[in-house]
């Protein structure tokens, strides 16, 4: 027998044991193969005797198995990357659907091929809901993973791409993310409307500054009623406020958070061609105010706040004193109810949302830490299960109450800041009342003193850290509240949003 005689005839005694396998396979050894089959696509082809279809198919199979390992794994920050890059989550969507069915075609194939040719009616009716359960068990999440990638898709097109900004850094690339600079600056607005919607004012204002190579952070905090604005020297609106933001008219139209709706309706295109004037006018008042640039915003509305929290199921926070539930102090109407205080109390999103905007016979500062509190409480809800299971509400929400011109092509720098600010310091600096500040008639130069202050590297051993002595009334572990800060120290949001009710707890009616 010559050598090159052999391989024909061990294929042909391969296919030989296969079809003698066949009559004397049963029920369990069909099941078993399949099941090796669609767990090793290819393997069964190779049991059945096609060893050159088998070996093709387990090798593009294994082949797509490592590309994958090797792509996430060599960096667990590509799949955080690739969740912001729609053309990518499109793709791979596709590429999803279409393997598989290809799956399928295999598995069925392969059930086919190693099934008995003569065999009970109870075999084939078993057989065959056995591989129609594994197709559909693997069809759920495969339908679940491309649907989600076009939902992320879409919302990162929607809400990321395509922004026209006068006032966002023109440099800024995918290579070099933060132009060279130490710190990206991005602007938290909370706004009383559609984002949208022309007339909304941003009751909301927190800067949050990041150090792009710690991710440390500090976040300022500025009242909605600051007056006389600045503007920074140079931009068209400078020219027209050089005393700041202020004009004829109700004193309520020219405080920090009217800037948003009424610059547009005053001086439109001032700052040249935007998708949202209202914001880089906004953004142009914080940064003149407080002397430091401001690059991206991002506007949430309010009302839309309600519908993210529940669906994440709820927020945690400490009630540290009776929050009411709607009233307006101008008007003298009382509020309708008023949260009561306690430790670690779970708040769906109408409860939230008064926790971080109930104001009647409270002030805007006590406000403002509510509202820092919140932000850290979304934070800590945003578990990976839970983000998961409710990721298509939570997308439908996002596309209709944010709106920002962060550029899609900046989101996975920003994601690694993110990871980055996790594991860093955060701190703030809430410009309440005192005597060095008064809303009213801001000192700027001050303000901005405290800024670069705030904003000057430090060493380890002087971030601040939660006090170790507990409160009395206090859960075990919960840190006691820290003495008030000299005006415009950096405080710790630990220490804010910790359980420490005030002297006057008593429940309102």
């Amino acid at each position: 027998m010559t050598g090159a005689s052999r391989p024909p005839e061990r294929r042909a005694g391969a296919r030989r044991r296969s079809r003698s396998w066949r009559r004397t396979n049963g029920l369990a050894g069909t099941v078993g193969v399949t099941l090796l089959g669609a767990a090793l696509p290819g393997a069964g082809y190779l049991w059945s005797g096609r060893r050159l279809f088998g070996t093709l198919v387990l090798g593009v199979s294994l082949a797509a198995a490592g590309l994958l390992g090797w792509y996430f794994g060599r960096d667990p920050r590509q799949a955080l990357h690739f969740a912001f890059e729609p053309a990518r989550l499109r793709t791979a969507a596709l590429v999803v659907s279409i393997a598989f069915v290809v799956w399928v075609f295999v598995v069925v194939t392969t059930y086919l091929m190693v099934r008995p040719r003569q065999r009970r009616r109870l075999h084939t009716v078993v057989g065959t809901a056995f591989v129609a359960v594994v197709c559909l068990a693997v069809a759920a999440p495969v339908a679940v993973a491309a649907r989600y990638s076009m939902v992320q898709a879409d919302l990162v097109t929607h809400v990321f791409e395509h922004n026209r900004s006068a006032t966002a850094p023109q440099h800024a690339t995918e290579r070099d993310p933060w132009s060279g600079r130490r710190r990206v600056n991005v602007l938290l607005l909370g706004g009383d409307g559609g984002v949208d919607r022309v007339g909304v004012r941003t009751d909301s204002m927190i800067l949050m500054s990041l150090d792009t190579g710690t991710g440390r952070t500090v976040m300022f905090s500025l009242p909605r009623n600051l007056m006389y604005a600045q503007f920074p020297t140079g931009s068209p609106l400078h020219d027209l406020y050089p005393n700041g933001f202020t004009g004829v008219g109700s004193p309520g139209d020219y405080m920090l958070n009217a800037v948003y709706r009424e610059i547009p309706l005053l001086h439109p295109h001032v700052l040249g061609r935007s998708d949202n004037e209202g914001a880089d006018a906004l953004k142009q008042a914080v940064e003149g105010s407080l002397g430091v640039p401001v690059d991206y915003y991002v506007l949430v509305n309010l009302q839309g706040f309600r519908q993210i929290v529940d669906a994440m199921g709820g927020v945690t926070v400490n009630v540290n004193e009776p929050i009411p539930i709607g009233g307006n102090t101008d008007l003298h109407i009382p509020p309708d109810s008023y949260l009561q205080p306690g430790p670690d109390q779970r708040l769906d999103g109408f409860h939230a949302l008064w926790f971080s905007r109930g104001r009647y016979g409270l002030n805007d500062y006590d406000r403002m830490d509510r509202q820092r509190c919140m932000i850290g409480a979304i934070i800590d809800e945003a578990k990976p299960f839970t983000l998961l299971r409710r990721y298509q509400q939570l997308a439908a929400t996002g596309k209709r109450i944010v709106r920002s011109d962060i550029p899609s092509v900046l989101l996975p720098a920003f994601v690694d800041l993110a990871l980055r600010m996790k594991h860093s310091s955060v701190r703030s600096v809430v410009f309440r009342t005192s005597d060095k500040f008064f809303s009213g008639d801001p000192d700027f130069a001050w303000m901005r003193s405290v800024v670069r202050k705030a904003l000057r590297p430090t060493r380890h051993h002087e971030e601040p850290t939660p006090s170790a002595s507990p409160t009395p009334g206090a859960p075990s572990g919960s840190p006691s509240p820290s003495p008030s800060p000299e005006p415009g120290t950096p405080e710790d949001p630990t220490d804010t949003c910790a359980y420490h009710p005030t002297t006057d707890t008593a429940a309102q009616p």
